[in-house]
């Protein structure tokens, strides 16, 4: 396996660490370091190497990212109002899941249409 491999997933488990760690000191800045776009530049940074810096094949893959923010958007709003709702943890996983599915075969029937991909 080569480091481009191993290291996003290193990465991955580091920040994770860091979430539970900071939950304990401050809320608000576990949930900016959660919500930070890290899983966002390490997909960059893979499909760049793996397309040995194309930049059309890195442009392609940073507009179908944006277009997947959408559903991710929705997923937290739904997580949201089904905590304030008072549902178990599996309730706002379902509720976050099953809008961001939603949205995911929508955004993707969309561009579909409109020919983005």
């Amino acid at each position: 396996m080569k480091s481009q491999d191993i290291l996003p997933v290193i990465l991955s488990v580091v920040i994770i660490i860091i979430v539970a760690i900071l939950e304990k000191q401050s809320k608000v800045i576990a949930a900016i370091t959660a919500t930070m776009p890290l899983t966002a530049a390490l997909a960059l940074w893979i499909v760049y190497t793996s397309a040995s810096g194309d930049k059309t094949a890195t442009s392609q893959f940073s507009l179908s990212m944006i277009f997947g923010f959408i559903p991710t958007f929705f997923f937290m709003v739904a997580a949201w109002i089904a905590s304030r709702a008072g549902m178990k943890l599996s309730g706002i996983l379902l509720s976050g899941y099953g809008v961001w599915a939603i949205g995911a075969v929508s955004v993707f029937l969309l561009r579909k249409t409109l020919g983005l991909g």
